[in-house]
C-alpha cells in the first residue's frame, strides 16, 4: 500500500481512515456522514477486520442499548476441538479443547477495547511431561500480548495509538515493512503496537512488531512539501517525501541476527477526481534504500497506483519496477518474516539477515478490493474482499501472497481463504494455505465453526518443522 493511502487518506477533511494494515475490531458500527469526500475512508475503514485462521468471523454489532451513541459491548464464548498434525513424519499428533472468551468495548472516538485469548487444553498427545496447557502458546513474556486483540486509545485520526496483532501490516510507503504479520510463527504471539501523530508539515507514524519484546520496531516520517511551498491546503500531501527506517533486536519469539534497514521516498499525486458518489486518483512514486553500515547494499523503486472509491466500492493498485544489490530488498519485512528470520525459503538455509540475496531487478503488483452491495460504510460489512501482492524477480523467483474473503446467506456464512508462497520457481520453495468458514444460526447468537490450514514450526536448531492444524466447534454471542 502506498504512502499515499495510509497518509493522505488519513488527512483529507475530516482525517479518518486507514484501511488495510491492522485492522481487527468486530463490533461497533459508526454513524455514515452524508457528505463524506472520496479518497477519505471513515473511521469504519480503519478497524476493518481481517478474518485470518484464529479469528474468522464477521463483524457485527454490539448487542447494547444505544450503542450507535454510548458505551457498547459483546461477549462471546467458542468452544472448539483443536488439533496439530504432522507432515511429512515430522512430529507426532497432538489434540486440544481450544476455549476462547472474549470481552469487546467500545466508546466512539475514545477508546475500544477486545480482551480475549485461546486457551487450549490438551485431550491427546504431546509426549511424557506434556502439560494440560499447551506451554507453547505461553511460554515467554511477548505471549501475554494476544490477550489484547484489539485497543485502540483516541478514535480521531491522525492522532492515535493502536494495540493488537499485526496481520497484513505496511508502514506507509510500504518500502520496508510491506504486508507483515508478527503472528505468522504459530508458537509466538505478540501484541504489536502503532502510532500517529501530525504536526503540520509533518506526519508520524512508528510501530513496534511486539510490546513486551526487543522485536522489529520501525518509524517513517513524512514531510508535506506542498504545505512548505504554498502553506496549508484543503487537501494536503499532493507531493511528499518521506524517511523510514525499521530495525530488529532479535530478542523475542526466538533468537535471530539484528538486521537494520533505511529507505527514502517520494510521492506526487498526478490525477485526482473527487465527488461525493466517487472519484479516483493516480499517484507516482520513487525511491531509494539500503542497509546502514553495509556498503553496496542498496536499492531502488519507481511505479505507480492508483485508488478508485464509491459507497459500495474500494478498489486500490499499485504497480513498482525495482532493482535490488548487495543483498538489499525492498519489502524484506513481509508476510512470511517470522519464519524468514530463522530460515530463507530456498535452497540457502540460513536466516534472513545472513542470507545472499541475487543482483537483479524485479516488478512488484498489488491489488486490494472491497466490495458490498449496500454500503461499505457499516463496520466489517464486505460481501467481497480480495487482497493479494506478488513480486517476480528477474532471476527466475516469485513471491506472491493473498486473502479473500466473502459474506453469503444474509451475511450468516462467512469464508475465508489465504495463502503465501515464497521462492516459486526455485528449490526450496515455501507454501502456507490456510481457509475458515463461519456459520450463524438460531437468530444469530449461535454460529458453527471450522478452520484449517499448514503452519511451520521453528526449532531449537533454528530450522522450520512442517506441521497442519484443523478445528471445529460452536460459539455463542449477543452480537445480534
Amino acid at each position: 500500500m502506498f504512502m499515499r493511502w495510509a497518509v493522505v487518506l488519513l488527512l483529507l477533511l475530516s482525517g479518518a481512515g486507514w484501511a488495510e494494515e491492522i485492522a481487527n475490531f468486530e463490533g461497533y458500527v459508526a454513524e455514515e456522514e452524508e457528505d463524506t469526500v472520496l479518497l477519505e475512508p471513515d473511521v469504519d475503514e480503519l478497524l476493518e477486520p481481517s478474518m485470518d485462521e484464529g479469528d474468522a468471523q464477521p463483524a457485527e454489532e454490539p448487542a447494547t442499548s444505544g450503542s450507535r451513541s454510548r458505551w457498547a459491548n459483546r461477549l462471546s464464548l467458542e468452544t472448539t476441538t483443536w488439533a496439530l498434525l504432522p507432515r511429512r513424519g515430522a512430529g507426532r499428533d497432538e489434540g486440544f479443547l481450544q476455549v476462547q472468551p472474549r470481552l469487546e468495548l467500545v466508546k466512539p472516538g475514545f477508546l475500544q477495547l477486545d480482551l480475549g485469548a485461546p486457551v487450549r487444553l490438551r485431550m491427546w498427545g504431546g509426549g511424557k511431561g506434556a502439560g494440560l496447557v499447551r506451554k507453547e502458546d505461553w511460554d515467554e513474556l511477548s505471549d501475554w500480548g494476544q490477550v489484547v486483540q484489539n485497543l485502540m486509545l483516541g478514535g480521531d485520526a491522525p492522532n492515535f495509538v493502536w494495540v493488537g496483532a499485526l496481520e497484513s501490516y505496511t508502514l506507509l510507503s510500504g518500502h520496508l515493512v510491506r504486508r507483515y504479520n508478527n503472528r505468522g510463527n504459530p508458537n509466538y504471539n505478540p501484541a504489536g503496537a502503532v502510532v500517529t501523530g501530525m504536526l503540520r508539515p509533518l506526519y508520524v507514524e512508528a510501530f513496534a512488531s511486539d510490546v513486551l519484546g526487543a522485536r522489529l520496531m520501525g518509524a517513517e516520517v513524512v514531510l508535506d512539501v506542498q504545505h512548505i511551498l504554498m502553506g496549508c491546503q484543503p487537501y494536503p500531501m499532493k507531493y511528499a517525501l518521506s524517511l523510514s527506517a525499521v530495525h530488529d533486536w532479535g530478542k523475542a519469539g526466538g533468537t535471530s541476527e539484528p538486521m537494520t534497514l533505511a529507505h527514502l521516498d517520494g510521492t506526487a499525486i498526478l490525477v485526482s477526481r473527487r465527488n461525493k458518489q466517487g472519484g479516483f486518483e493516480l499517484q507516482a512514486n520513487a525511491g531509494w534504500g539500503g542497509r546502514p553500515g553495509e556498503g553496496g547494499a542498496w536499492g531502488a523503486v519507481a511505479g505507480l497506483g492508483a485508488e478508485y472509491m464509491s459507497s459500495t466500492a474500494d478498489m486500490r493498485a499499485r504497480l513498482e519496477g525495482r532493482l535490488q544489490r548487495g543483498g538489499f530488498r525492498q519489502g524484506a519485512f513481509g508476510p512470511d518474516y517470522e519464519l524468514a528470520r530463522f530460515q530463507v525459503a530456498g535452497p540457502d538455509a540460513v536466516p534472513q539477515a545472513d542470507a545472499p540475496f541475487p543482483d537483479g531487478y524485479s516488478a512488484h503488483g498489488e491489488v486490494i478490493l472491497s466490495w458490498d452491495a449496500e454500503s461499505l460504510g457499516v463496520l466489517g460489512q464486505r460481501h467481497f474482499r480480495l487482497s493479494m501482492g506478488a513480486e517476480v524477480f528477474s532471476w527466475g523467483r516469485m513471491d506472491v501472497d493473498g486473502r479473500l474473503e466473502t459474506q453469503l446467506f444474509h451475511r450468516n456464512l462467512s469464508v475465508g481463504v489465504g495463502g503465501v508462497a515464497v521462492g516459486v520457481g526455485q528449490p526450496g520453495t515455501r507454501y502456507l494455505a490456510s481457509g475458515d468458514a463461519r456459520w450463524r444460526f438460531l437468530g444469530g447468537k449461535l454460529y458453527a465453526v471450522g478452520q484449517g490450514g499448514t503452519l511451520l514450526f521453528p526449532t531449537a536448531e533454528g530450522t522450520l518443522r512442517p506441521g497442519a492444524f484443523a478445528s471445529v466447534g460452536l460459539g455463542v454471542d449477543n452480537a445480534r
